[in-house]
């Protein structure tokens, strides 16, 4: 009895050591197909195919940046000249390849790098070739004609490449709820207000589906002018304009503390014509963070501090 029992507990322990292999030998596939899951996204310059949840991917789009930092996904190569103060820990060229700046790539380092993804936007989409035959490369960018809706697809695609559906999800409603908010504080508000960008002494101003149109389309804020040239650079206009329109409220986007100027947006534009106007008067010139406004626009970070932005200006 003792030898038949010894006999069947070794064919027991047998087809459990074999049941676990075959179990192994399947997890191990399936992680395998998992690990080489693909998907195809089509933007605005063609279609791409890569693997999901890439691991080295080189971004040129700081709004992109901003969003894979909030969720906690972490970049091989930026452009690390002009980055945003509060994207600073990229500019450590020990943990993060330097492939240029934004308009002018490094493709020897890019190359160098092997990306498995490259994320571009407006500013590289003229080169989109050179960064196509190095690696998969998608083109994401806002569309400001209809920013909330390209925005949500944007944060959703991004979402679904690096499996953070619902962490983004989350991060779109708490933004949905701050947007809705500073609407009803806006709509109590009469004032009209013009939106400018500050560079070296000369002034552009935006409008309605312009780039910084998300203040009058999404947040409701009045526009003084809403016949203004809609372009990614903006409408020149004198300061004598912006005396005749004489806007309740001027937002400015300093270009130059963006890019590292030492001119103030603030002397040039505070000069004795604005000092007339309505804005000036009842202390309404509201400087936005161009980290924010100018440089990384579109991402879950900054969508979210040009609401506060806003609102804080409308409250104060």
């Amino acid at each position: 009895m003792k030898k038949w029992l010894l006999i069947a507990m070794a064919l027991l322990v047998a087809g459990v050591l074999a049941a676990c292999g075959a179990g192994e030998t399947e997890e191990g596939t399936s992680a395998e197909a998992q690990e080489k899951e693909t998907m195809t996204v089509t933007h605005e310059l063609g279609e791409t195919t890569f693997e999901k949840n890439p691991k080295k991917v080189v971004v040129f789009d700081f709004g992109v940046l901003d969003t894979m930092d909030k969720l906690g996904i972490e970049a091989a190569g930026v452009p690390q000249e002009s980055l945003p103060a509060y994207l600073d820990k990229y500019a450590d060229t020990e943990k993060y390849e330097n492939v240029g700046t934004l308009k002018e790539a490094d493709f020897e380092a890019i190359n160098a790098l092997k990306p498995d993804l490259i994320i571009i936007s407006g500013r590289q989409a003229d080169m989109y070739e050179e960064y196509a035959a190095i690696a998969p490369t998608v083109h994401i960018a806002v569309d400001t004609d209809n920013y909330m809706e390209s925005f949500t697809g944007n944060m959703e695609l991004i979402g679904e490449i690096f499996d953070k559906e619902e962490q983004v999800k989350e991060e779109l409603s708490a933004i949905t709820e701050q947007i809705e908010q500073v609407k009803e504080t806006v709509s109590s508000s009469q004032a009209q207000a013009l939106i400018v960008l500050a560079n070296e002494g000369k002034v552009s101003a935006y409008g309605p589906s312009s780039r910084f149109g998300i203040i009058h389309d999404v947040f409701g804020v009045k526009a003084v002018d809403e016949g203004l040239e809609v372009s990614t650079h903006g409408q020149s206009i004198s300061f004598e304009y912006i005396l005749e329109k004489n806007p309740g409220m001027i937002f400015v986007v300093d270009r130059n503390a963006a890019v590292g100027n030492e001119a103030s947006a603030k002397d040039s534009l505070e000069n004795e014509l604005v000092q007339k106007t309505d804005a000036y008067k009842d202390g309404k010139i509201v400087y936005l963070d161009p980290d924010y406004w100018y440089l990384s626009g579109g991402g879950l970070q900054s969508v979210s501090q040009m609401v506060t932005d806003v609102e804080t200006a409308f409250k104060e």
